[in-house]
């Protein structure tokens, strides 16, 4: 029979253990989450029944950038989230002319974007906490290019590993389109210029 020291300590031990799985498991929900794919606005890049691993702690340290590919809220009230590739931020002038996007008057280079498309959307300056994004399927336009923008706390997280089907394990590439952009002039990459849409 155990002796009562060790049963306690025993009971301690476990109690122990089982706090920290705890603590790691809700940490690790709070950091990342998994995201299956159901449009095909992202074709040939993602497509249905892949398995995105999403990085929700990454934007705790830094603010997105153009070019990430993000999970995001739906802005059109769906409740399935998006994935999507953000192409402006707060305070960018954005405009497509004939299927070529720009961003502060550069046409963007955008080697994921193998569909191509014509259509074109007037220039328009975001408004603080505003961020335009675009899939890289263009022919299917369920996007800011209707006028669907998204906010800061919309933004859930940054597509990281693609995890399903395992023949297609890969971390998600990355296209930072900062550096084709800049900075909008005089205005750190942090900042948000006060202005509102026209």
């Amino acid at each position: 029979m155990l002796e009562k020291g060790k049963v306690k300590g025993f009971i301690i031990e476990t109690a122990i253990t089982l706090v920290i799985a705890i603590a790691i498991f809700i940490g690790a929900r709070m950091a990342i989450q998994t995201y299956e794919v159901f449009q095909s606005s992202m074709l040939p890049n993602f497509h249905a029944g892949q398995r995105v691993v999403v990085n929700k702690a990454v934007y705790w340290f830094r603010e997105p950038r153009r070019g990430d590919v993000i999970i995001c809220k739906a802005p059109n009230g769906e409740q399935q989230n998006w994935i999507k590739r953000l192409i402006g931020l707060p305070g960018d002038t954005v405009e497509i002319i004939n299927g070529v996007a720009y961003v502060n008057d550069v046409p963007l280079d955008e080697p994921y974007v193998i569909n191509s498309f014509t259509y074109s959307l007037p220039e328009r300056m975001l408004a603080p906490d505003t961020y335009f994004f675009l899939g890289d399927n263009r022919n299917v336009i369920n996007e800011s290019s209707k006028g669907w923008l998204l906010a800061r706390a919309d933004i859930i997280g940054k597509a990281w590993l693609i995890s399903w089907p395992p023949s297609e394990w890969s971390t998600v590439p990355e296209y930072n389109l900062d550096k084709q952009v800049g900075t909008p002039a005089g205005v750190p990459d942090s900042a948000v210029l006060p202005v509102a849409l026209p």
